[in-house]
């Protein structure tokens, strides 16, 4: 009983930190991107495909347990990056958001995404104020993985495929694992892609820039500042 109440203390705390991370997004008019996927699916593989698409202006906040190899990738990629180390915590929370995206530059940006921690189960937890989560799954773990973490998943706006240019070389079924996630989440839009060929990538990119017309207009105005958030 003492466990299940310090967790609903603790994920209290959270939705006050993730309302206010949310009220300060909407100022700054960011369209913000929780991504989830477990370890090796491909998520700073996306982020640095995306990065040569000029629509999709963005920041990242990198999530990892330990070092900042990803974070390097990211700004090698030409993005703005800040680093959050959480030192063995799987999952990022709604504070931990906020002190970070302080450092980071918003002016010009219109996407800010999260890399959050690879893991499907603890992330699906902890809003953390975005506007959407996108889970990232690749062909090498398998068609069952929404079977298996259907929790994650339902709470996707959306599903990256990932990696379908291995498809010939795994014992993967693409029509059984899109069935697989019709499913679990039967109007959840799937974007099967390869981050290496840019396959199926202008797909996803199309859906982002509507996702953000839709939920904060087309860009206008003067581009927000650090201090909007």
């Amino acid at each position: 009983m003492k466990t299940i109440v310090v967790k609903e203390h603790i994920l209290k705390a959270n939705a006050r930190a993730a309302a206010e991370n949310r009220a300060g997004f909407g100022r700054a008019r960011l369209t913000v991107v929780n991504l989830i996927g477990s370890p090796g699916s491909g998520k700073t593989a996306l982020l640095e495909r995306l990065a040569t698409h000029s629509e999709v202006r963005f920041g990242v906040l990198e999530g990892d347990p330990e070092t900042s190899l990803d974070a390097a990738r990211i700004e090698r990629a030409g993005v703005p990056v800040v680093q959050i180390v959480t030192k063995g915590t799987c999952h990022l929370d709604a504070s931990m958001v906020h002190r970070a995206v302080q450092e980071l530059p918003l002016e010009g940006l219109r996407f800010l995404f999260i890399e959050n921690v690879g893991n499907l189960v603890c992330p699906a937890s902890f809003d953390l104020g975005e506007t959407a989560r996108v889970v990232v799954l690749s062909t090498p773990e398998g068609e069952d993985k929404p079977l298996k973490y259907p929790g994650v998943f339902t709470s996707a706006r959306a599903v990256v495929l990932n990696k379908i240019d291995l498809i010939p070389h795994l014992s993967f079924d693409l029509d059984r694992a899109v069935e697989t996630l019709a499913t679990v989440v039967p109007r959840t839009p799937v974007f099967p892609l390869s981050c290496v060929t840019g396959a199926g990538f202008d797909g996803f990119v199309e859906w982002l820039v509507e996702l953000a017309d839709r939920i904060m207009g087309p860009v206008a105005g003067p581009p927000p500042t650090g201090a909007d958030v």
